[in-house]
């Protein structure tokens, strides 16, 4: 910069404004490193506030984050996910969409982040009772996992249950449950019979039936899945409660005295 103004005051211009010019991108260049060490720094404060389960401190980070590098798909992604889980659902569409079309535009249009995007579209959508929109980006996201990652892998069971939640919210038994069916299978084979994800695959199944009436075909379920989160989880996990809950319910239903729940 002192080059650029000592060449102007001895009338140089042409000097000067290539100086001035250089000094410019540098300037740019300097600022962009420092705001992608900021966001990074954002960023992975907001990682461990969300390992913390404290969502709304994670959601600050991330959109600062976001706020500092405006293109990064991972950082557009996290805030609307988070933005969505509590609840800021007209702040989640647009971080959402634009990961979205960023990583369709660089990765193609069947890369696993282009799912992951698809799959945050879709869960915002679904809370907001936008069933319609919902659908066609699990479908779409469902497709491409089974095509990169293999038919039988977790994450394609995710998406199974995803899919499944949809149609089971609308009341649409029939489809839903195939796809629980095959998530639970896909755990199951991945992961062992004892795994969490198993209880909470064996959960949603359970749950379906409950909800049509078909208390004889929860029962077991939910039983089975009581007894893999009491040996996986602390006995006052939220998880195990819920579904302790769940359990106690379908005794009342059945006349049966709720303490069973405590005594397996």
């Amino acid at each position: 910069m002192k080059q650029a103004q000592e060449a102007l005051a001895k009338g140089d211009t042409a000097a000067a404004e290539a100086l001035f010019g250089k000094a410019l991108e540098q300037g740019k260049a300097q600022a962009a490193a420092s705001n992608e060490k900021a966001a990074q720094a954002a960023y992975q404060l907001g990682q461990l506030a969300y390992e913390r389960i404290d969502y709304a401190k994670a959601y600050a980070y991330y959109q600062e984050a976001a706020k500092l590098e405006p293109d990064n798909p991972t950082y557009l992604n996290m805030a609307g996910e988070l933005a969505w889980k509590i609840g800021r659902y007209a702040q989640a569409q647009p971080f959402l969409e634009k990961s979205l079309a960023i990583r369709e535009k660089a990765l193609g249009a069947e890369h696993p982040d282009v799912a992951a995007s698809l799959n945050n579209l879709a869960l915002l959508y679904h809370a907001q009772g936008q069933y319609r929109k919902a659908e066609p980006l699990y479908q779409r996201a469902l497709a491409i996992k089974e095509k990169a990652l293999g038919l039988d892998h977790p994450d394609v069971a995710k998406s199974l249950n995803n899919l499944a939640a949809l149609y089971d919210t609308q009341g649409q038994y029939g489809k839903a449950e195939p796809l629980y069916q095959r998530a639970l299978t896909i755990v199951e084979k991945a992961l062992g019979p004892e795994h969490p994800h198993v209880a909470a695959s064996l959960n949603n199944l359970a749950a379906l039936y409950d909800a049509q009436g078909q208390y004889g075909k929860a029962e077991p379920l939910y039983e089975r899945a009581l007894q893999i989160l009491k040996k996986a989880l602390p006995s006052d996990h939220p998880n195990l409660a819920q579904l302790m809950e769940n359990y106690s319910a379908l005794l009342a239903k059945l006349n049966r005295d709720p303490e069973e729940t405590s005594d397996h």
